[in-house]
């Protein structure tokens, strides 16, 4: 086992905090090349939805983040608003490990498929989340969702909609 291996090993992974907000901010700005949010939104994401959030620490840092929520029409769905996990504590499956997190909290006990989008050159998101399936004995099915130049003008690569379910294996 490497020091990185040991590091990311013990890094805890709770629920977030209001105070963790900048601190999100900070970190996604630290993992190209994810979109930034508002400092705003990124408080929101950790106090009204620290319940579908995870954070990850390692010594006091936050090395790793997942936001999402469960959308009010798809009370069966945990829908994966974004992953950011710092070059320290990558390669080591602490993504995955906070999306179990979140998915064996009593907050999920009904929700039975994750969704995500992701574009299409983001390998190791579709790698994450594939992964992730294999693990929850769950199918995974993907279409263009967000058109590049339908929904974003042009600015930005069409979003692809990744849906993992039934989740056999929550925990």
């Amino acid at each position: 086992m490497t020091a990185k291996d040991a590091d990311t090993a013990s890094a805890t992974i709770r629920k977030p905090v209001k105070d963790d907000g900048f601190r999100l901010h900070q970190l996604v700005d630290e993992c190209p090349p994810l979109d930034p949010n508002s400092i705003y939104c990124n408080l929101l994401q950790c106090s009204h939805f620290a319940d579908t959030g995870a954070a990850a620490e390692i010594d006091g840092d936050m090395v790793g983040f997942v936001s999402g929520y469960i959308p009010p029409k798809q009370p069966e769905t945990m829908f994966v608003w974004q992953v950011a996990v710092h070059e320290k504590g990558r390669g080591q499956g602490l993504a995955k490990r906070m999306l179990k997190d979140i998915v064996a909290r009593d907050v999920c006990k009904g929700v039975t498929h994750m969704e995500t989008t992701i574009t299409e050159d983001n390998e190791a998101s579709w790698a994450l989340f594939r992964s992730f399936a294999r693990d929850m004995g769950a199918e995974v099915t993907s279409h263009e969702h967000f058109e590049k130049e339908k929904h974003f003008g042009g600015k930005h690569d069409s979003e692809f909609l990744l849906r993992i379910g039934p989740l056999v294996n929550k925990g």
